[in-house]
C-alpha cells in the first residue's frame, strides 16, 4: 500500500484543482458565453456602437462625441465648420474629444478665468449662429465631465438650424425636420433630458447636400 501524501501536499493539490476549475469557468467559459450572447443579441453595442457613412466607412461611435471643425495646417488650432451642427465644448485633449484623454476642466467657481472663458465662448457662439446671447443654452458653453459627450440639447441644436441651412443652401424647414427626427426623448420617459446625437444628425445632413 502506497504511503498517503502529507496533508499539506494534499491541500495544495486540492487548491490547485479548484484554481484550474475556476480558471476554466470564469476565465474561459463565462467570457466566451457572454461574448457570444452579446454578439447575437446586441451586436452593434458589443462592437462599440459604430456609425458608418453612406460609403460604409466607420466615421465614429454614437457613444463618443467628436469635433466638426476645420483644422489648421499645423494641426494646432481649429475653427467650427458652418456646414455642420457643432458639439458641446470638450476639455479632452488639446483639440477636444480625445478618447485617450477623457476628462473635464476640473475648474470650479473659484477659478479666476472661468467666468471670462464662459463669457467669451457665449459671445462667440451667439455671433457664429447669428442669435442673441440670451438664446445660447448652458451645454453650448460647458463641457461634460468626460469631455466625450456625443449629444447636445434640442435648444442648442435649434440655434444652429439657420446657420447650417444657409451654409448648405437648404431650407430651414428641412433642417428643422431633420433635427426633430434625430431628437431622442428621455430614456424610459423619465431619465435624463431630451437630446440630439450630433454625429448621426450630421451624417443625415450630409445626405441632403
Amino acid at each position: 500500500m502506497s504511503k498517503p501524501l502529507p496533508t499539506a501536499v494534499r491541500n495544495h493539490l486540492t487548491g490547485l484543482r479548484i484554481l484550474l476549475l475556476f480558471t476554466v469557468i470564469c476565465g474561459l467559459a463565462y467570457p466566451l458565453l457572454i461574448t457570444g450572447v452579446s454578439q447575437v443579441a446586441f451586436h452593434s453595442q458589443a462592437n462599440g456602437s459604430l456609425v458608418k457613412n453612406a460609403s460604409g466607412q466607420v466615421v465614429g461611435s454614437s457613444l463618443l462625441g467628436q469635433n466638426f471643425t476645420i483644422v489648421s495646417k499645423d494641426g494646432k488650432s481649429q475653427t467650427p465648420d458652418p456646414k455642420f451642427f457643432q458639439s458641446r465644448p470638450s476639455a479632452a485633449g488639446a483639440l477636444g474629444y480625445d478618447p485617450t484623454a477623457s476628462g473635464g476642466t476640473n475648474k470650479g467657481t473659484n477659478d479666476a478665468g472661468l467666468v471670462t472663458t464662459y463669457t467669451q465662448l457665449k459671445s462667440d457662439i451667439a455671433k457664429f449662429n447669428g442669435v442673441p446671447e440670451s438664446q445660447v443654452p448652458a451645454d453650448a458653453i460647458t463641457s461634460s465631465a468626460s469631455g466625450l459627450d456625443p449629444d447636445i440639447s434640442p435648444a442648442y441644436a435649434a440655434i444652429q438650424v439657420n446657420r447650417v441651412a444657409k451654409a448648405r443652401g437648404l431650407s430651414v424647414d428641412k433642417v428643422q425636420a431633420l433635427v426633430k427626427q434625430y431628437t431622442q426623448d428621455r430614456t424610459l420617459g423619465f431619465l435624463g433630458e431630451p437630446r440630439v446625437n450630433v454625429l448621426q444628425l450630421n451624417l443625415a445632413l450630409s445626405k441632403l447636400g
